[in-house]
């Protein structure tokens, strides 16, 4: 099974799959800049152990809803929100569940993969989750 296949079975299940979509959306904004961009805000945020460890091959931190909220913003957990059909602070918990475990798997090396790479496994994830 490759890691699209992976990512989409474990997270793309029922409304999880529109918040994994939800999820995927921000991270190829351009205003996000990619998962570097991601892990950056969580490192920002003084979240750096917690975004360290989803990264890292060890197991991953939890975060909360509240930390949620405070390093990704209103307006990105909106928009992820609205897709859902449900209010923010519950897409807000929702995301402190299943952005671990995303980023955890795109990152399996415990590393941080190139660019390219990355868009591409996106692209793919995103095409299978819309079909």
């Amino acid at each position: 099974m490759g890691l699209l296949d992976q990512l989409t079975s474990s997270l793309g299940g029922g409304q999880q799959g529109g918040l994994v979509q939800g999820l995927i959306n921000m991270v190829n904004s351009p205003e996000i800049g990619g998962l570097e961009g991601v892990v950056q805000k969580f490192k920002d945020g003084g979240l750096a152990a917690a975004v360290g460890s989803w990264i890292s091959t060890g197991e991953n931190m939890q975060v909360s809803a509240e930390q949620i909220q405070s390093v990704l913003g209103n307006e990105h957990i909106q928009q992820i929100a609205d897709k859902m059909g449900i209010d923010t602070q519950q897409a807000s918990a929702n995301i402190a569940e299943v952005l671990p475990q995303l980023i955890d798997q795109l990152t399996p090396n415990g590393e941080l993969p190139e660019g390219g790479l990355l868009e591409q496994g996106m692209s793919l994830l995103k095409g299978k989750l819309l079909s």
